[in-house]
């Protein structure tokens, strides 16, 4: 994964902003991949704004088309390119002296399911010369679950249901994340054969609380890659993580297959999911 990640993709994927901003703009041409690596070059020393996160450059663009709609941006702060180039590279320096550095590194992160089969897509644009007029209805409290899971190369710790002590269904806050280390997460770890593992967080304020860290460290030490650990995590890096690239959405396009009507059924669809996804599977992820 971060073994493929160089800083001239790290420019070609700003080329997607520079043209959504060109065609918004009434630009006939916009910037190709090949050949204007030096124009979007000067916006990482210039800062981007109203960036989205890291995205495949298309080949081309229709030029008479605008983004029209876009629903949960994820937009890139001025600065967060320097966070990200600092991590790209702090971990092709990691590469470089253990080559599957990489594949050492459990990602985790927690994701809603809804009973509805909603989802809340962080990037939804619809390309068109005129306005669609597309409206999305969705239900104001929606039944949901809330699940975490760590992948790495070799397997997958979870699904672990986010739930109080009366056993109702129920989303993640710092007390409730460190429960599922303490009673979880790390009880789990015994199964597998982690040695020298990193662990990976987002930035989000249930993930770091100094408590939150401390407990962390004490089982990985300076393995640790988070806001506020040893190696930062930069923010709004989602498409840096497999959970969020891949199994999130691989998962949520399988447990509403029959249809669930309740939560347990819900829930139940999403551990035989989970668990049939094979080491092989993950390996070919992580190499992407």
């Amino acid at each position: 994964m971060f073994k493929h990640l160089r800083f001239d993709i790290f420019k070609l994927r700003l080329i997607n902003t520079t043209n959504e901003r060109r065609l918004v703009q009434g630009h006939e041409i916009p910037l190709r991949a090949k050949g204007h690596i030096e124009d979007v070059s000067s916006e990482l020393d210039n800062g981007v704004k109203g960036c989205t996160s890291w995205k495949k450059c298309p080949k081309f663009y229709c030029s008479h088309c605008q983004v029209i709609y876009s629903q949960f941006g994820l937009a890139i702060h001025q600065n967060d390119h320097q966070e990200r180039r600092r991590f790209v590279e702090w971990a092709q320096n990691e590469i470089a002296v253990v080559p599957d550095f990489h594949k050492r590194i459990l990602f985790s992160d927690e994701a809603h399911f809804w009973l509805n089969g909603y989802v809340n897509k962080q990037n939804c644009r619809i390309w068109s010369e005129a306005n669609p007029q597309v409206y999305v209805e969705t239900p104001l409290h929606p039944e949901k679950l809330t699940v975490w899971c760590a992948l790495w190369a070799g397997g997958i710790i979870g699904p672990y249901f986010l739930k109080n002590d009366e056993g109702h269904n129920v989303t993640v806050n710092g007390d409730r994340y460190r429960a599922m280390i303490t009673n979880f997460f790390i009880p789990e770890l015994n199964n597998h054969d982690v040695q020298e593992l990193w662990f990976q967080q987002d930035g989000a304020t249930c993930h770091t609380a100094r408590a939150t860290i401390d407990l962390l460290k004490d089982t990985f030490g300076d393995r640790l890659i988070s806001r506020f650990g040893p190696v930062n995590w930069p923010p709004r890096s989602c498409d840096l993580t497999p959970l969020d690239y891949f199994m999130w959405g691989y998962v949520k396009s399988l447990v509403h297959a029959d249809k669930p009507q309740t939560l347990d059924h819900l829930e139940d669809n999403i551990h035989p999911v989970i668990a049939d996804i094979r080491p092989q599977m993950l390996e070919k992820v992580i190499e992407n």
